[in-house]
């Protein structure tokens, strides 16, 4: 107790706000005009899919690895200061380049960009000369084997490079969040003081609405042409790196503690939401909107930009969409009085549904702005839904736990679906028919969800405040005996319950 009157909880709370503030808009400079980038160097639509797919898949598996690693070597701090640092170290080297074609991307000031592999540039600079004459022929034919492998065209060279690239960068920038988010949640929860912990939820929002806004307006003031070769679109991670600069002197200050006894936190996440039905749909309906915004993530500017959308329009549409997106906290008290979680969760992956649609339809550069500002009503409520119905399932200490994995269903696996099937439809379908394809199978998640949910026993939260505070002389030893000590003794009650309010409706 002496311990925890020490600790200043608002310093602490002010110190993570700011940096989540800094990070996040940091991040939201550069990360949502990437795929546009890509595009002015040439790459094609399923090569960026792929791109942005392989990103999502190294978040999966490296984000919860290097969050149990830090949290076991008692090295969170320096992960997350080297993170900071390496991040904007790595992501510079996308600008050594070069791109396809440079007329078409010097030509290019924020109109519609389809830049073309030129005929000259079927064949890279690499080019290999074999024997004819003497030799193991098997040796001759392992060489000619490797040397088609690579001679390859530019674009394909290109690829490579920015594929490897960008799985690197995300090697050093996946453990930042979680680990930096769990520093921050030991240190409230040794200070008694856990209950603060949701405050912080709306700064990265707020963050990512004033880097996409300022980066945007930023680039779009900008000549085509910086200096030599470089276009205005290299702006984007220079304000990366540079607010990620701004962000570093936060990191070495942030409130943070090891809680050791938290180790196995996502797998007891996932045992709870395998046994639950109601939660297992709505895992379904998280990845099932994390590959949708994927989607729209990825090449939305695309489509923006071939209706005469400039930076500036992308910046205010994106800034828009998270300012949206934070405002649903302020109507959330409402729409539980009006609708449980179970009910807007297909309504809003309807709102999802529906701003897709509208994107197959644009017609001007501020076209986007009113399906954008539908964010409050698409990610944040179905944010939110999803949150409470992973507190029904979770027992206590694990509600963040089951809400990581529902975050890591979404936004990696999800994520990494979406961009992959994304660059696919793209490239044989067309931009307009992604959209509507996603809408369509939304739409059709949307109707099903319901049945599904009709059909699925009801999940009733479990009062755990008497359990605590009852006698604990039987309590087992192992965390797993516990836990279904506990289940077992809120399962009698809830009988008890019902029967007690069956008997007085029959008298």
């Amino acid at each position: 107790m002496m311990a925890s009157r020490q600790i200043n909880v608002k310093r602490a709370l002010g110190l993570a706000n700011a940096f989540n503030f800094l990070h996040s808009c940091a991040t939201s400079c550069l990360l949502p005009f990437l795929t546009l980038y890509f595009r002015q160097l040439g790459l094609a639509p399923e090569m960026t899919g792929v791109v942005m797919g392989a990103k999502h898949l190294v978040s999966l598996a490296w984000r919860p690895l290097a969050s149990l690693m830090a949290r076991f070597y008692d090295k969170r701090r320096a992960v997350i200061i080297g993170s900071v640092a390496c991040s904007a170290a790595v992501a510079l080297i996308l600008l050594l380049f070069p791109p396809v074609d440079p007329r078409a991307q010097s030509s290019t000031c924020g109109n519609v960009s389809r830049p073309v592999v030129p005929a000259n540039a079927t064949r890279g600079a690499v080019t290999w000369q074999l024997p004819v004459g003497g030799g193991n022929s098997t040796l001759a034919r392992s060489r000619r084997s490797e040397a088609d492998f690579l001679v390859m065209d530019v674009q394909h060279q290109l690829f490579f490079l920015v594929l490897i690239t960008v799985c690197v960068w995300e090697l050093v920038a996946a453990p930042l969040d979680w680990t930096a988010d769990d520093g921050l949640y030991d240190y409230l929860d040794f200070a008694d003081a856990s209950d603060h912990y949701s405050s912080t939820g709306a700064w990265p929002l707020l963050g990512a609405a004033c880097g996409a806004a300022g980066a945007g307006l930023l680039v779009s003031r900008l000549d085509c042409v910086l200096s030599g070769r470089t276009h205005r679109s290299a702006a984007h991670f220079f304000c990366y790196a540079g607010v990620s600069a701004l962000a570093l002197p936060l990191a070495a200050v942030l409130p943070l503690r090891l809680n050791k006894e938290r180790g196995k936190a996502l797998l007891k996440a996932a045992r709870l939401v395998r046994g639950s039905r109601r939660a297992l749909l709505c895992a379904v309906t998280a990845a099932l909107a994390g590959m949708a915004c994927s989607a729209m993530d990825d090449f939305l500017l695309w489509q923006m930009q071939d209706h005469g959308s400039t930076e500036l329009h992308m910046g205010a549409c994106l800034g828009a969409a998270w300012l949206s997106q934070a405002a649903f906290p302020l109507l959330a008290g409402r729409v539980s009085r009006l609708l449980t979680p179970a009910k807007v969760l297909p309504l809003a992956a309807a709102v999802l549904a529906s701003q897709c649609f509208y994107y197959s339809f644009l017609w001007g550069a501020w076209t986007a702005l009113p399906a954008q500002l539908l964010g409050c009503f698409g990610r944040g409520a179905l944010w939110w839904a999803v949150r409470a119905q992973g507190d029904d399932v979770a027992t206590p200490g694990a509600e963040r736990s089951v809400k990581m994995l529902y975050e890591a269903l979404s936004r990696d696996l999800g994520g990494a679906l979406g961009s992959f099937a994304g660059g696919f439809v793209v490239r044989r379908c067309g931009l307009a028919w992604l959209f509507r394809g996603v809408a369509a199978t939304l739409a059709v998640w949307c109707v099903c969800l319901p049945l599904l949910q009709w059909n699925s026993p009801r999940q009733h939260r479990i009062n755990y405040s008497r359990l605590l505070a009852a006698d604990g002389s039987d309590a087992s030893d192992t965390d797993s005996e516990q836990e279904r000590d506990w289940l077992d003794r809120a399962m009698a009650d809830d009988r008890r319950e019902n029967k007690n309010h069956g008997r007085r409706r029959r008298d």
